[in-house]
Formats: structure tokens, sequence, C-alpha cells
């Protein structure tokens, strides 16, 4: 009889719980849910080592432990595989108690950046808990599916007989292309929307790793400072697997950092459009990593948005975080992507440890004056792992506050409470978003009644949020 894996998000907070991100969605305007991408992957590694997947996200549709429960004693899997975010850590932990309880055999296993730095004092809290994967899981699951030796296995800590041990770090996988492509026949993939046209959308992982390391960034810390790409044509064999498979013709690209190398993003566009696939795509890139050639390039491959981590208006405290950029490159960059019908969503962080009421309003200004389609700001939020999180620790800026990351901050700055930066964070929302200009620039970018429909009800979050 072939054993079984569940693999699950927790019933906790609905959020995208990629490492780095760990992000909510609830609070934010126009961050939709996405797809359980790494638990997908994890499921095509289960089926590699000749076992049964089970996917389910619990945090969607307000699902209970209850629910999780009663999943349990149907499926009966031999392995349980928990997605664990720091800032809900207590929470997704509360099933290991009902698991063991409902079948005493079965090996829980748990991912997440958290336990780059809480690996042992997890594993001694949380007496359940058999197994955690330290870094990027997918080969590591592997040899444990496959019934290596636990001692021969790197990348985990474990317990055995009572006893925790802690093996030495696995090395980041180079070669991606060795990673299978998602399970995705395994969840629903037509819940998983673009918040704009409400059309299916799936995420592709394209590349992993930033040598940035910037300050409030998990980036470098859980996937490392030396970028590594899949190769374009396995890249496109995915979306081309989306396309005839599933029907789906819009994407995510999922980076950390993905206009890095210009050459492979030229490649990987000449690919897309050499397939004759008519998709179109979002992701992410820096203020300083875009040229005319690669940006044309993009649009004609179908890239309909960007995603730029600006951060500040201030330049002080760019370079306090790492930024290693300049406001006139950021002013730049938007400039380029705009004038070739790109769309830009700008990210700001609100309550970084040198925000004060000058530098608040010093980035609103810059904000609007870049006049992006999408913006978020999001409060600081001093995850586990990150330089901001020792920072928090060294220089006694309050107890970490996890209820609500990115939306209610999670410690003071050196001149406002926490009060103070919430305060400015929510007005700085609808400050931007209630703009006769934005509205202005907004209503002649509307293609359709649905894509209207959905800026309105987008419109109302902002003006009704509490």
């Amino acid at each position: 009889m072939t054993d079984k894996v569940f693999l699950i998000y927790p019933p906790s907070p609905v959020m995208n719980r990629e490492d780095r991100c760990q992000q909510p969605t609830d609070d934010l305007v126009v961050i939709p849910p996405l797809p359980p991408s790494d638990l997908l992957y994890l499921a095509s590694i289960s089926r590699m080592a000749g076992l049964e997947p089970v996917v389910k996200d619990y945090s969607l549709n307000s699902q209970t432990i209850e629910n999780f429960k009663q999943d349990l004693i149907e499926i009966k899997p031999d392995y349980l595989i928990i997605n664990v975010a720091s800032t809900t850590l207590e929470k997704d932990l509360s099933v290991l108690a009902p698991a063991k309880e409902i079948l005493p055999n079965i090996k829980i296993i748990a991912k997440g950046a958290h336990f780059k730095l809480f690996d042992i004092k997890t594993l001694e809290e949380y007496k359940e808990l058999d197994i955690v994967i330290r870094g990027e899981a997918e080969f590591t699951l592997l040899d444990i599916l496959k019934k290596l030796p636990l001692q021969e296995i790197k990348g985990i800590t474990y317990r055995t007989k009572g006893t925790i041990s802690r093996n030495e770090d696995r090395p980041f996988i180079e070669n991606l292309d060795l990673i299978p492509y998602p399970s995705r026949d395994l969840i629903d993939n037509s819940i998983y929307k673009r918040p704009d046209t409400g059309e299916v959308q799936a995420v592709i992982k394209v590349s992993r790793g930033c040598p940035y390391h910037c300050f409030f960034c998990l980036a470098t810390p859980t996937s490392g400072s030396k970028v590594r790409t899949r190769s374009p044509k396995n890249i496109v064999g995915e979306i081309k697997e989306c396309y005839e498979k599933y029907g789906i013709k819009n994407f995510i690209f999922w980076s950390d950092l993905f206009n890095f190398d210009h050459k492979w993003v030229q490649d990987l566009c000449r690919e897309i459009i050499d397939s004759k696939l008519k998709i179109t795509f979002s992701t992410n890139t820096r203020a300083d990593s875009a040229d005319i050639e690669t940006v044309k390039l993009m649009k004609k491959a179908g890239c309909s948005l960007v995603s730029i981590g600006i951060e500040s208006g201030n330049q002080q405290i760019l370079d306090n975080i790492g930024k290693k950029i300049t406001k006139e490159q950021i002013v730049n960059t938007v400039k380029l992507f705009k004038k070739n019908g790109i769309k830009v969503y700008g990210y700001f962080v609100v309550g970084l440890p040198w925000e004060s009421l000058e530098t608040f309003l010093e980035t609103m200004e810059f904000a609007k004056k870049l006049n992006t389609e999408y913006v978020s700001f999001y409060t600081a939020t001093a995850l586990v792992g990150t330089r901001f999180y020792d920072y928090v620790k060294e220089n006694n800026l309050g107890e970490l506050n996890f209820d609500k990351p990115y939306y209610y901050p999670t410690v003071n700055t050196h001149y406002l409470s926490k009060d103070e930066v919430f305060e400015l964070h929510k007005n700085a929302v609808r400050n931007y978003y209630v703009r006769p200009k934005y509205m202005l620039m907004m209503l002649f970018k509307i293609r359709s009644i649905k894509e209207f429909y959905n800026y309105f009800k987008a419109g109302m979050r902002v003006l009704f949020r509490k």
C-alpha cells in the first residue's frame, strides 16, 4: 500500500507563505491569495519518492481545526508536512497535538524560515513535532521520504528517542531545473485570480537568491546571495503545461530578483515569444536593474506589471537599509516601464527604525510623484532571520508584536510609537488612492466592465478599512 503525504497550510490567517514574505492578505488592498506553490513542488517531490500526496490550504474559506481533524481521519496520511510562518507560529502548530492524537504514528515535518534560528527551540516546545527542515526543502524532503537514515540527511533538525539532533546545513540547489514542475492537479486552480481582471493566474518560480541582503528582507538568508535561475526552456515548459492542461494564461514569475541578469531575462522573453503562447505575466525588479532593450522584450513577451521595492522616499533611510539605490534611479525606472506600457506596483515600508513624521511625509510625496498604478504601504515587520530583527533586539525598540504583520507595526521606531506608525500607515493608503490624479489615470487604463468592478471593490476597501 502506497504511503500518503499530507501537505498543508494550517488553519491560520490567509497568507502568502513564501519564506521571504510571510505576508497576510486580509488587510492588504490589492494582494490576492496565491496558490500554495511550495506545497505543490513538494507534492511532486513526494511523487518522485513513490508516495501519494494530498495538498490542502486550510486558511482559505475560514476552515478550522475541525476540518483538519476530519480530513486526517479520512486520508490517514503517513506524513504531515506543515508550512510554518514566524508570524503565526503558535496558530500554525496548533495542529500538532490533534494530529498525533488521531494518528499516533504519523511523522510530522515542518518547514519555514523560522527554523533557520529557532529549530531546536521549536522542537523543545512542541513535543509532537518530529522533524524541521531548514533551508530549501525539496531534496531534503526527498531524502526523508526515501527513508534515508536521519543522521545522514543534511538540512534537518529532528527528534529521536527524546533527543534532538541538528545536522549540517544543506547547500543551495544549484540546478533549479532538477526540481519537478508543481503538482497543480492537486488543487482547484480556478480560485486563484488576478485582482484586476479576475482571470485565473498561476505562480511560476523562476529564480532564487539575492546579493543585496536588505535590512528587513529574508531573501538572502533563505535563498542565498547568488542568483540561481531556471533555464528559459524549463520555464516555458511549465508555462506550456499550465496553458494546455489547465487553461491558465496569466502568471506571476516569482523571483527574489528577476532583472538581475539582463541576458537571462532577454533569453526567457525570446523563448516565450518563440513559443507563440499568448500569456501575460507580472514580476519584480530593482530600481537600478532595467534597460530599454530588456523592458521592450518583457512587454513583447507579455509582461503587464512589475513590482518595485521602493521602500522609502527618504534617501538616508534607503542608505540605512542597504538598498543601494537612489531616488533618481527609482524615478527613471518607473518612467521607463510606464512609457513602455507596463504597469508599476510600488512597495513602501512605513515604520523602519529611522522613521519620523518628516520622513513619512517625504515618502508620501515621493509616492504621489511616482504615481504608480498600484502601491502597498506595509508596516515594518521584523521577521526572524533578518538584520531588522537583530537591530530591534540590540536597540530596544519594544516587544515584537506579530498579531497583524505588515498591517500593525511589530515595533516602535526611534521617533514614533507603534500606534503612531499605524495611524500614518492607515492614512497613507487612503491618501494615495483617493486622489483625482490617480483616479483619472486608472480610469483611462480600464479595459472592461469586469475590470472596473474589481477596481471599484478595491476602492471600497480603501475607503472603509479600519
